[in-house]
């Protein structure tokens, strides 16, 4: 029922552990400790971690289970989807990549559905190929970064590739054998994550919010669409690209976050013949393209990049683009049924790198802004969050990603206490 004043009022119903800090402080009963705002797979692995260390959870999102995840090929790619100048954010990607076999299962495990494979985790590593000397330049240039960073990756002749991956085309003039890379189904993965929450206790509210709400300073909650509001503990911001949108953010505290769009399609491989073991991925022409294969049968190929705003609309032209270099890497493509063709808009931060932790505004926390990393990411972020909910520090792998590095100067510095310390307790919010 409507609490006096418009706000609302969600109660958890599983209470909170004794002795886990920051479970209830200071709030008023029956308000959750934590209210999460967005439910795609970041937002989802937030709640299901803080939830499972006791605190109370509520998520706000008119469809959860939704976002960019649902458009995503699942490439767990910490080794090749390394770019110069990323390579802070690349311990980032390696240490959620080693936690990704346990998370499947664990996760699997919490769903009630078996193990990882239910989740189409599976290690069958990338070749990365090139079709053309300036492709095979670029390829070398990372195998040379690659290398300075202490992965492995080994080069191999065009003619290696296709013992490898006989499909591939007869142009193939060499690539890089990736071992460590591996892929994961992230539909199934988002499913998981929404019943293994439920189970943990948390409550979803499925309406839109607006933006959130504060009093003296301190952000109390989330404002819905209808202009009802929603109190809490504290406020996680894991909108995705809608995160820097919200209504009643702090402007040093607003996530700089843009879409950007990517067109991606499935195919359905034959069954009962070998098409492609590998995610196979490749510049041609200039252009990112990758395909990955599903022991489900299905073929993933993405995925454009496009500064296009809001826009998700499927277009010819970029499915043209997409079955072009596709299809210079495997011709025998085109003969595969189209099933889908769908758009989605990833976060994308100024420096590509995630938004994790405190804002240096009171209650106010942000999850977001994975950009091309979403699906890799979820096991860290949420341990990350989770840690920091419960004990009011962040871990020191999570301090470089903090939202203050963007706040203008004066407003916080990261790396400080605004930056790694939650506030307790928490001040009555209503």
């Amino acid at each position: 029922m409507p609490a006096k004043g418009g706000a609302v009022l969600v109660t958890s119903f599983r209470p909170p552990r004794p002795g886990v800090p920051g479970a209830g402080d200071g709030v008023r009963a029956g308000t959750p400790d934590v209210l999460v705002i967005g439910g795609g797979i970041i937002g989802l692995v937030v709640a299901w971690r803080a939830a499972e260390r006791g605190l109370r959870v509520t998520v706000v999102d008119p469809e959860p289970g939704g976002g960019a995840a649902r458009v995503a090929a699942g490439m767990l790619a910490a080794v090749t989807e390394l770019h110069h100048g990323e390579e802070e954010l690349l311990e980032l990607n390696l240490a959620s990549s080693a936690r990704w076999p346990a998370f499947a299962d664990e996760l699997a495990d919490a769903a009630g559905v078996g193990d990882g494979s239910a989740l189409g985790y599976r290690r069958c590593g990338t070749l990365a190929v090139a079709l053309d000397a300036d492709d095979r330049a670029e390829l070398r240039d990372l195998h040379a970064l690659q290398t300075r960073c202490g992965l492995q990756a080994r080069w191999l002749t065009g003619r290696e590739c296709r013992r490898l991956e006989p499909m591939l085309a007869p142009g193939v003039r060499g690539g890089l054998r990736v071992e460590d890379d591996h892929q994961v189904d992230p539909r199934p993965v988002v499913d998981a994550l929404l019943i293994a929450a439920e189970r943990a206790g948390v409550v979803f509210v499925r309406r839109e919010a607006r933006g959130v709400w504060s009093r003296s300073g301190r952000v109390g909650g989330a404002v819905l669409a209808d202009g009802a509001r929603l109190a809490a503990g504290r406020v996680v911001v894991a909108a995705g690209s809608r995160g820097g949108r919200l209504e009643g953010l702090p402007e040093e505290a607003r996530p700089p976050v843009r879409p950007v769009k990517g067109q991606v399609l499935r195919l359905r491989m034959p069954t009962g013949i070998p098409f492609l073991s590998r995610t196979v991925r490749a510049v041609v022409r200039g252009s990112h393209v990758y395909l990955v294969p599903r022991e489900s049968g299905e073929l993933v190929i993405g995925a454009t990049s496009e500064e296009q705003g809001w826009d998700t609309t499927v277009t010819a032209g970029g499915v043209y683009e997409l079955l072009r270099d596709a299809h210079e890497l495997v011709p025998g493509l085109t003969e595969l049924p189209l099933v889908e063709a769908v758009a989605g808009l990833r976060p994308g931060t100024p420096d590509n790198a995630p938004l994790l932790g405190g804002t240096g505004t009171p209650g106010l926390l942000i999850a977001g802004g994975h950009h091309r990393n979403g699906v890799l990411l979820a096991p860290i972020t949420g341990d990350l969050m989770a840690e920091y909910l419960t004990t009011g520090t962040m871990p020191e792998r999570g301090r470089p990603f903090s939202p203050e590095r963007f706040a203008p100067v004066g407003a916080g510095v990261p790396g400080g206490p605004g930056a790694s310390r939650v506030p307790h307790p928490i001040e009555e919010v209503l």
